[in-house]
């Protein structure tokens, strides 16, 4: 058989694959089947489910940022008989975050703050919370086999030197010793209970998984985080009188005494998480004018706790932020050097 004839009779056989292969559907991935049969559990817990979400092209995207169904789980999350081993809320939200599905489980990313909250508040009256405990384990369990028994470090650069540019390479043997690194989060020990010894770290930590993930998360999320630092930093006194009125009438009412119970032991496990999701919300790219007054408001608070507690480690980071804060928002500084101004004018 000639070459003319070989390609010959393989251009029907070509044609033959081509046209099976169109004709076929593809699949339906599993990500989206997962991502239906979450939402279909999830009609059993809420009241309302939008229609649109059975028929968005991206489920889990369209789960994470929907408001009526953000709303809702707000809710049920704040309800004073939520957080218990039995509640239908906190068991999907935990069967939600252990699925495969990454953009599914950002919908558990985006109720961190709420949790966290929560879970920090109530937890002093001795009620049953396992349900959000189970939850804030997982996040643990989930971020400490990510790390893989390593720290989070940043390499701080030497300033005994002019410039980055002038540090000498580190040897291969010294490369550990020789390097200026910042330790940012320790390394993770796994912890299978919740004790009042591990609570700040667990929670810690599940606060920067939120924040690695905080670009992904919906302005509605940040907004309720800073709500809640102010909550945990307590109201001044001053806030809780009206005009004309002492600091004594305030605390004669209740107002006072209620801010004082809401306010929690700020330990730098907490804080510092705390503080790196605040400097996103106030300097991140994108931030929109709602998220920057509530971080900067929540920033405010904190540093007056700080003050309150004498807590100098505590008072150098959030005067720090605050710092910050007033240079970004000082329209002066909002200057892009990169760019090449077009001007008429030659300067000799």
């Amino acid at each position: 058989m000639s070459d003319s004839d070989s390609s010959s009779s393989s251009k029907p056989q070509s044609a033959t694959i081509v046209t099976t292969s169109e004709t076929v559907p593809p699949p339906p991935s599993s990500s989206s089947s997962q991502a239906h049969s979450s939402i279909k559990s999830l009609s059993s817990i809420l009241s309302t489910i939008p229609s649109s979400l059975s028929s968005s092209p991206n489920p889990s995207f369209s789960l994470l940022h929907d408001p009526t169904i953000s709303s809702q789980i707000s809710s049920l999350l704040r309800h004073p008989d939520s957080g218990s081993g039995d509640h239908n809320l906190c068991r999907w939200l935990y069967e939600t975050f252990h699925s495969t599905d990454p953009e599914l489980k950002l919908v558990v990313h985006r109720f961190i703050p709420i949790i966290a909250g929560v879970y920090l508040f109530r937890i002093a009256q001795r009620k049953s919370l396992a349900g959000f405990e189970a939850i804030l384990l997982a996040l643990y369990a989930h971020e400490t086999t990510a790390r893989g028994g390593q720290p989070i470090t940043v390499h701080v650069p030497d300033l005994s030197h002019p410039s980055i540019y002038h540090e000498p390479k580190p040897s291969v043997k010294n490369i550990v010793t020789e390097l200026n690194l910042a330790v940012i989060s320790p390394t993770l020990e796994p912890h299978r209970t919740m004790r009042s010894t591990r609570r700040a770290r667990i929670v810690g930590v599940a606060l920067e998984l939120y924040y690695s993930k905080i670009s992904q998360m919906p302005v509605s999320s940040k907004i309720e985080f800073c709500e809640f630092c102010e909550f945990w930093a307590g109201q001044s006194n001053r806030d809780n009188c009206k005009d004309g009125e002492e600091e004594d009438h305030g605390e004669k009412s209740g107002g006072s005494n209620d801010q004082m119970e809401k306010r929690i032991p700020l330990q730098w496990e907490l804080l510092q998480p705390t503080l790196r999701i605040l400097g996103h919300c106030l300097l991140g790219p994108h931030t929109s004018k709602e998220v920057f007054d509530a971080a900067s408001s929540a920033t405010r608070r904190l540093y007056e706790r700080s003050l309150h507690d004498i807590n100098a480690k505590a008072i150098l980071a959030t005067s720090s932020l605050l710092r910050v804060e007033k240079m970004a928002s000082d329209p002066k500084n909002n200057v892009d050097y990169t760019e090449i101004k077009m001007e008429n004018v030659i300067s000799l």
